[in-house]
């Protein structure tokens, strides 16, 4: 007979926890990928894992390819494109800040506007972007004001969460925010969160059956500029380096970046187990231990 002691059994069970818990592949650090850009926004990744991003002061949108590590400009100009995130089809839907756009870039560069306007009024400038199961399309609309705009200021006095259906309907969903910025659904297509960057909180509501924003609850006291999940469900906010939450809202983990200011993240490679993180004149990569969430 094998006896097995209580110990044995116990650090076998902790071990197992720790495993499950654990986020970041252990010894890893962020690395750098590049720094010669002048502001990294809005990551989003393709089918295969490969990364778009964009260097919204250049006009750039890039492409890190997760074969071979290499990046290479996707488009340029492109509408001054601010956050990214793909449709089932393999369109690529941009927060097209030049003129307040939502753009869908298909993968030969045909673009096509999906919103130009609300009620016969230019947007703030949409700035992130994400799409439900059921296709309805949500994106946040805050007002900075740009160097490259003509315009110096709103002409729509709030600024929202908007949801464009997929017949063409646009129509507000949230508009009790003060400066919307960072959002991203959960892939069953039922919970949105939506980081107020103006009020320093995020939020999280139910999705209704019919597209709209309800019973919404503070997830935790702090803004995000971007926003991703991961496939257990947990939450990475942006600001200060990234910040990881589980779905009650405590803290996981705080992942440091070297910069000022995390702009945005999101989790690409070809397993979605890269976290790619946008950070001003930079972007890094961390390997992880989670997954993305399924899209």
């Amino acid at each position: 007979m094998v006896k097995i002691s209580l110990v044995a059994v116990l650090a076998v069970l902790l071990s197992s926890c720790a495993s499950q818990n654990q986020l970041v592949k252990p010894g890893r650090e962020p690395q750098l990928l590049a720094d010669t850009f002048s502001f990294t926004e809005g990551p989003a990744a393709d089918a295969a894992g490969n990364v778009y991003f964009t260097d919204q002061p250049n006009d750039r949108i890039y492409k890190w390819d997760a074969q071979d590590g290499t990046l290479s400009v996707f488009m340029e100009p492109a509408g001054r494109a601010n956050g990214l995130y793909f449709d089932t089809n393999g369109n690529l839907l941009a927060a097209a800040d030049n003129q307040s756009e939502i753009w869908s870039i298909s993968p030969d560069k045909d673009v096509k506007v999906l919103v130009a306007s609300f009620e016969d009024k230019r947007l703030n400038g949409p700035n992130d972007i994400w799409i439900a199961p059921n296709g309805i399309l949500y994106f946040t609309d805050p007002y900075y004001q740009r160097d490259y705009w003509d315009r110096t200021e709103k002409e729509l006095e709030a600024e929202r969460v908007y949801a464009l259906t997929p017949e063409g309907e646009l129509r507000i969903v949230a508009d009790d925010l003060v400066k919307p910025n960072g959002i991203i659904g959960t892939p069953d297509g039922k919970t949105l969160y939506v980081a107020d960057i103006g009020a320093d909180k995020t939020y999280v509501f139910e999705i209704a059956d019919n597209g709209g924003l309800i019973n919404k609850k503070l997830f935790t006291d702090q803004g995000s500029d971007g926003m991703t999940l991961d496939s257990r469900g947990n939450v990475y906010l942006t600001g200060k380096g990234v910040t990881v939450y589980d779905k009650a809202g405590t803290q996981l983990e705080h992942i440091a970046i070297p910069r000022d200011w995390t702009a945005n993240v999101t989790f690409g490679g070809t397993k979605r187990r890269t976290l790619f993180i946008t950070a001003q004149q930079g972007v890094y990569l961390l390997d992880m231990d989670v997954k993305g969430a399924r899209r």
